[in-house]
């Protein structure tokens, strides 16, 4: 099969023959239909995270976002067979330990990152295998297409554990989302849905427009403001500042801007990964923080047991994945499209859906 290889740190990807993956006993293999070119894969590409012993080794298969049809599975399999139409989340649980028996399965004691790990090789290939099938892999609606699922399975599930789940976001409530790219417009949507006021802020006018098509009440440029700051701007937008915040980027700024933007006893959900200037590290208004009793919040994926609320939420709603598709690639494009995250030259979501067969 053909697969996209992460050979050099910020380097075109090997793209060449390699062996079929053989599923273990618990396992799956998936025929890769569709899978997403997502920031986090920007990040392993780019060699980032060594200050977290996190950094993505050479020789990786890179991508995590996959939807496609389950082609094999081991002898212990009961819940998938072949033909199966399945979405794989990329953060894999065994199943058996305390959080992933508590419903956590995407902070797994055991746990593996699709497409970041040797022992799990991603998705930018014709085909993937998936550990442990019957916990992870997620069976796919039958009015779900495999290019929308692969919006779905990184972006809109990230999203929707960081807006349902990790903050609470009501009806009625005011959202702050820092960074209108995948992830951040996929929160505009579905923050929408769920109900919620939305302000979107981010430099480029293209994807402000995009925001409000999806559900923005509000738009904030901070290359617009003069003497106001984006806190500022958005508290005086929001009576008083956000109940939830989101930084859907991982930049200094963008995390302490959505901290300042919540109002008191409000929540910011820190989605975005750093870069190589912050390493793992961005300084916080601690004492107001304190004062004003303000929740910081880490959010990771999503467990596989929540894509049934998620999926539900869709079909009641306008929720469209398939809306934030910009583009779609042949595998052969993914270095091209990799390095332009570099530049923020990326808008919605692109995948691929081309693997060369």
């Amino acid at each position: 099969m053909r697969a996209a290889i992460l050979r050099e740190y910020g380097e075109p990807l090997d793209i060449h023959e390699v062996p079929d993956p053989e599923p273990g006993p618990d396992g799956a293999v998936v025929r890769v239909t569709a899978c997403g070119v997502c920031r986090s894969d920007w990040h392993a590409w780019a060699g980032h995270g060594e200050w977290a012993d996190d950094r993505v080794p050479r020789g990786q298969v890179l991508g995590h976002e996959p939807a496609g049809e389950v082609v094999t599975v081991g002898d212990s399999v009961d819940r998938f067979a072949p033909g199966d139409r399945v979405v794989v989340p990329f953060s894999l649980g065994d199943g058996t330990c305390p959080r992933c028996r508590q419903g956590h399965g995407n902070v797994c004691d055991d746990g593996r990152a699709l497409g970041f790990e040797p022992e799990a090789p991603g998705a930018f290939a014709e085909r993937v295998a998936v550990p442990d099938a019957d916990y992870n892999l997620v069976e796919r609606p039958p009015w779900l297409d495999a290019t929308a699922a692969a919006a779905l399975g990184c972006r809109y599930m990230t999203a929707y554990h960081a807006l349902a789940e990790r903050a609470g976001l009501d009806g009625g409530e005011w959202l702050a989302v820092h960074g209108c790219g995948g992830v951040g417009l996929s929160a505009v949507q579905l923050g929408d849905a769920l109900g919620a006021r939305i302000v979107a802020v981010d430099v480029d006018d293209d994807a402000l427009s995009l925001a409000r098509d999806l559900g923005a009440d509000e738009t904030v440029n901070p290359n617009d403001l003069d003497e106001e700051t984006v806190p500022d701007r958005v508290r005086n937008l929001t009576d008083g500042g956000a109940d939830v915040s989101v930084d859907a980027l991982g930049i200094a700024e963008t995390c302490r801007n959505s901290v300042r933007s919540v109002r008191p006893r409000g929540t910011h959900v820190q989605v975005g990964l750093t870069t190589e200037a912050e390493r793992g590290e961005v300084s916080l208004p601690t004492d107001w923080m304190t004062r004003w009793e303000v929740s910081f919040v880490g959010s990771r994926g999503m467990p596989p047991t929540s894509y049934d609320d998620l999926f539900a939420l869709v079909e009641a709603t306008d929720v469209d994945p398939a809306a934030l598709v910009s583009e779609e690639l042949a595998l052969s494009e993914v270095s091209e499209r990799l390095a332009a995250m570099g530049e923020y030259d990326a808008r919605g979501v692109e995948v691929v859906t081309d693997f060369g067969r």
